[in-house]
């Protein structure tokens, strides 16, 4: 049985010996960029997968009846381990002289970190098989699925043009584990703010949840509108919050600018929260 020491320890082993997390000299952008680490140590949370919020979760006006819980995804699973890795501060500050699109160090981030996170991740997965122990990480299962305006998933009355979710979120999940709450522009505040990416696993282990620190779902976000006012795609405001599909066009277009590479982050920097959470009352 693995305690949350020990899953702690695995973390932190694999974070210093996982290769890939820095931007290789033959694919960065720009010279200057060579060889910058793209995530700092992550933070962790554990929650129980009975945790009555996964459920909650399946409600429309949350994410929806497609949302599987952690159960549903793993039976033998009784704890969900969520992880927060926070972009390093040379990768941040590239996005913070940004206005309307984003940094090259950021667009690194944005998919060499999604792809190295992936690599921790089946890392993860194997250093538990190898000690016996089955793992879900539902990002690698197939039923893993997402909609996007509408589309993606079918069979559900309650989706609609404006609908985007998957049947996993990895923010959720975050704030289940304690990690965090969500902010204006819907990402999630962790005391190591928004700038980052999260990634989750369910084990079978059982270990006491994280006490949230938190009731509120926006608890940890002042509501300044910072994130509204650095968004080129104008999908944030403060009467209406994040919309989502703006979002997504945006970042098509980032697509077709920076092909292979999108992304935009400009809401998670330069902003009180990227890299605190100024709910708490942090300096």
């Amino acid at each position: 049985m693995h305690t949350r020491e020990g899953i702690l320890e695995i973390i932190k082993e694999l974070f210093e010996s996982v290769p890939g997390n820095v931007i290789s000299p033959e694919l960065a952008l720009e010279e200057k960029l060579a060889g910058l680490r793209i995530f700092d140590a992550p933070i962790a949370g554990f929650g129980s997968a009975d945790d009555e919020l996964f459920e909650r979760y399946k409600d429309p006006k949350a994410i929806g009846p497609w949302f599987l819980t952690p159960r549903e995804w793993f039976p033998e699973g009784n704890t969900v381990v969520s992880m927060f890795f926070p972009f390093t501060e040379e990768i941040r500050a590239g996005n913070r002289l940004q206005k309307d699109l984003p940094s090259g160090g950021w667009l690194h981030g944005r998919i060499e970190g999604q792809a190295w996170l992936t690599a921790f991740m089946k890392a993860f997965s194997e250093r538990l098989s190898e000690d016996g122990t089955k793992s879900c990480v539902p990002l690698f299962d197939p039923r893993w699925q997402q909609v996007q305006a509408g589309k993606g998933i079918e069979g559900y009355d309650c989706i609609n043009e404006k609908t985007f979710s998957s049947r996993w979120s990895e923010r959720h999940a975050a704030f289940v584990c304690g990690l965090g709450t969500f902010g204006l522009s819907k990402g999630v505040i962790t005391r190591k703010g928004m700038a980052g990416r999260f990634t989750s696993i369910i084990i079978p282990d059982r270990i006491e949840p994280d006490t949230r620190a938190y009731t509120g779902i926006y608890e940890w976000c002042v509501r300044c509108g910072a994130c509204a006012r650095r968004c080129p795609a104008e999908a944030i405001t403060l009467e209406e919050g994040k919309d989502h599909n703006k979002c997504y066009a945006f970042q098509l277009k980032t697509g077709k600018l920076f092909y292979p590479r999108y992304g935009c982050g400009l809401c998670q920097t330069k902003v009180p929260c990227e890299a605190r959470a100024p709910g708490l009352g942090q300096s």
